[in-house]
């Protein structure tokens, strides 16, 4: 067996085992939160947004799975979630600069993520090309 391609098969057994570590821990992450939710009778927003963090998570694991590649898109979207639980958590002890300052970066987040959306779209990679193309040619057969 060839030394390359061992070494590409144990880091591919090793990323599988990472991304189900991942998943795993965020399947807990979501169990803890929904007890701990059930605990206090009552559901708050910040409850809300975490779980939607922990779907986003699993959402990106899934994408991984299945196209063995992440979108950058996903992280993005989780970092803003992340920032508007930090604002909904926080706000009362925050200086308005501070609330400046992460209503900016989520500006900038969401200016990240047209860009990167549109350059997908305007300037797709080859095998997206070509997996669009055979779509395209098994929808006119």
């Amino acid at each position: 067996m060839n030394k390359n391609r061992v070494v590409k098969k144990s880091l591919h057994m090793i990323e599988q085992i990472g991304l189900l570590i991942i998943l795993i821990a965020t399947i807990i992450a979501v169990g803890q939160e929904i007890i701990m939710v059930l605990h206090k009778g009552e559901v708050a927003l910040k409850d809300l947004l975490l779980l939607f963090i922990y779907l986003e998570v699993i959402a990106m694991i899934q994408i991984y799975y299945q196209e063995h590649r992440l979108p950058i898109r996903y992280p993005l979207y989780i970092a803003i979630v992340a920032l508007a639980r930090y604002i909904i958590l926080d706000a009362k002890s925050f200086e308005q600069w501070q609330l400046l300052e992460v209503g900016f970066t989520i500006v900038l987040l969401t200016i990240a993520i047209l860009v990167v959306r549109y350059g997908h779209v305007t300037y797709p990679y080859e095998e997206c090309r070509d997996n669009e193309e055979s779509k395209e040619s098994k929808k006119t057969v």
